[in-house]
């Protein structure tokens, strides 16, 4: 009778499949949402931009008045600069009169022999400035410039965007935790799971002698790596989705950040490394800490 000769297992070698899969999963799961709340930041960023002063100047001033007004609104730090570019924008009475008539289809120079429209800047604000009380005093200090006229601004459009956005980040905020919670449990427990095969393996090295830091090498090393394996695989199907999305949906590209991308795609591999090796190491020590009565 021919027996079959027993396969022998190594130590630190058991069946990793499963567990690749499922830290591969768990990552991918947190990259995704991590780049939802990329785009969301840069979203808010675009709507942000959108909060604009505008800032009324008195007839009749010259041309040197009004580019002094202009250079004395561009130096002030709260004006937002966005690719080395001031978001000062002049609109002359002309530009107001053309916007005008095409807004209203009206053309009020039939009728009144002056252009009641008047010079204008408007400006954008920047993030760091965006309360509610932080725009009423830009806009008390604009109202101080000599030339000036009136400064307006839309008050409510500011808190509603203000308030939807707060909502928006605590939602988001709880959502993190949970999911942070549920891959560090599932992680472990897929780890803890794989390792169980390993038991005995593990207290026969324990009998012969063999450390405890010698036992536990061979599994760290393998969690190492089939963690920052994980990680890579997860970022690489991010990337793929991601750019295949803004090749075919319009306008997805304005919400990519690539530097927070590449941040994120680094912290997906240095969590998956850093959850296998932290399992592995709580489940090596379990089984070297339990009895052979526990073990079965």
């Amino acid at each position: 009778m021919r027996v079959n000769p027993r396969k022998k297992t190594k130590l630190g070698r058991f069946k990793f499949l499963s567990v690749l899969f499922s830290t591969t999963l768990s990552l991918f799961i947190v990259g995704l949402f991590g780049v939802i709340v990329i785009q969301a930041k840069t979203l808010t960023t675009l709507i942000r931009e959108n909060i604009e002063i505008q800032v009324f100047l008195n007839k009749n001033l010259t041309e040197s008045q009004i580019n002094s007004i202009g250079k004395a609104l561009e130096a002030k730090p709260f004006v937002l600069i966005k690719e080395d570019k001031s978001g000062i924008k002049f609109i002359s009475q002309e530009e107001a009169a053309k916007v005008f008539l095409e807004d209203t289809g009206e053309d009020f120079s039939k009728f009144l022999d002056d252009n009641p429209l008047r010079d204008s800047y408007t400006i954008s604000i920047a993030e760091a400035y965006q309360t509610s009380e932080q725009i009423q005093q830009i806009v008390e200090e604009i109202k101080k410039t000599e030339g000036v006229f009136e400064v307006t601004y839309m008050a409510d459009l500011v808190d509603s965007i203000n308030q939807n956005l707060t909502k928006v980040a605590i939602v988001m905020g709880g959502f993190i935790l949970i999911l942070i919670f549920t891959v560090v449990m599932l992680i472990n427990n897929t780890i803890k799971l794989a390792l169980f095969s390993q038991r005995f393996l593990i207290r026969s090295m324990q009998l012969v002698g063999a450390t405890r830091g010698f036992i536990r090498k061979p599994f760290l090393a393998r969690a190492f790596f089939f963690g920052i394996l994980a990680g890579l695989i997860a970022s690489g199907l991010l990337f793929v989705i991601i750019e295949y999305t803004k090749a075919n949906i319009d306008g997805f590209a304005l919400l990519q950040d690539y530097n927070l991308l590449y941040f994120l795609f680094g912290a997906l591999v240095l969590i998956g490394a850093i959850l296998s090796l932290f399992s592995t190491l709580q489940a090596v020590n379990k089984y070297l800490n339990m009895s052979l009565d526990e073990l079965y």
